[in-house]
């Protein structure tokens, strides 16, 4: 069983859409979500800087962007089975919906340039931040974050809890860190999937309602508990409120598990899921896409895909 799954803000990197341009159907997508975005898509994923696309109201769309072009060209060559879990991480999420079917790739595009906007305005009312825990056991984690003020936003699993909250119980944190734990702060522009972000989510209410949604044509996994969703608007109304709730990708990748995926695929921009499901799911062949060469080599490999 396949499991695609769709990266969240982080993993972008500079040049990121060129050589999936060269695909056929990509230029036209490129240009209906530059339509639908308000964004220069194609500028901002191939020749723009890092530093260019690290704002949070131009990484969230183009991160989006990414992921559904890979997925597209999947989709292009027959090689999404009806059987196949879609998950997303974070706005990955709205990648996922797409993918799922839920609303259209345009919408997705639409969705994704409100919510960076939103959260990016969210950002400037206090001084929030992120900070990754690494390591140490998780009960003494979440009771160091608790007494520093702080929220864990993203439990990935492998012993990766990400905190956030205001900078000043960052500091706390960093001052008395829970034993055997790394700390890397995040460079990130707030305290995302926090309370700090509820702003955002009465910026992004209107749009939300205003999209037509359809049930998932895939099984799509919810970020809030892990589990399978079967309705597409139970499914929008999830990922809208997840901008003030934990992402739960552990529990995501339990779901994965026990529903028997053998074949794990991160679309692009890919490596951090790939990495976490390196460590959680062991003997799960796993494989990222950054490019349309990576694609081919993952069709190469799995008998499931390539059709032999």
């Amino acid at each position: 069983m396949l499991c695609l799954t769709a990266p969240g803000q982080g993993s972008q990197k500079a040049g990121m859409l060129a050589p999936w341009l060269e695909l056929p159907g990509a230029q036209s997508r490129i240009d209906e979500w530059t339509a639908a975005s308000g964004l220069d898509l194609e500028r901002l994923g191939t020749t723009a800087t890092l530093q260019d696309i690290t704002d949070t109201a131009v990484t969230q769309p183009l991160v989006v962007a990414s992921a559904l072009l890979g997925a597209a060209e999947l989709r292009r060559r027959g090689q999404i089975p009806a059987d196949t879990i879609v998950a997303g991480h974070s706005i990955g999420e709205v990648a996922a919906l797409a993918i799922a079917g839920v609303i259209s790739e345009s919408d997705a595009l639409r969705l994704a340039s409100v919510r960076g906007h939103a959260m990016s305005r969210a950002c400037a009312d206090r001084p929030t931040g992120m900070i990754a825990v690494l390591g140490g056991v998780e009960a003494d984690v979440l009771l160091a974050l608790e007494n520093a003020g702080l929220t864990p936003a993203n439990r990935n699993g492998a012993g990766q809890i990400v905190a956030a909250g205001p900078l000043e119980a960052c500091d706390a944190l960093e001052q008395n860190p829970p034993s055997r734990a790394r700390l890397r702060r995040l460079e990130v522009a707030g305290a995302f999937h926090t309370q700090f972000m509820a702003s955002a989510v009465d910026g992004i209410g209107e749009l939300a309602a205003s999209i037509r949604v359809n049930d998932p044509e895939l099984t799509l996994l919810s970020n809030a508990d892990g589990m399978a969703v079967t309705s597409g608007r139970e499914a929008l109304d999830r990922v809208i409120s997840q901008i003030t709730s934990p992402v739960r990708w552990d529990l995501c990748t339990q779901t994965m598990l026990k529903r028997g995926v053998d074949t794990f695929v991160e679309l692009p921009p890919s490596g951090a899921l790939a990495g976490l499901a390196k460590r959680m799911m062991r003997d799960v062949p796993r494989y990222g896409l950054n490019t349309p060469e990576d694609l081919e080599q993952t069709l190469d490999s799995v008998p499931a895909l390539s059709g032999t």
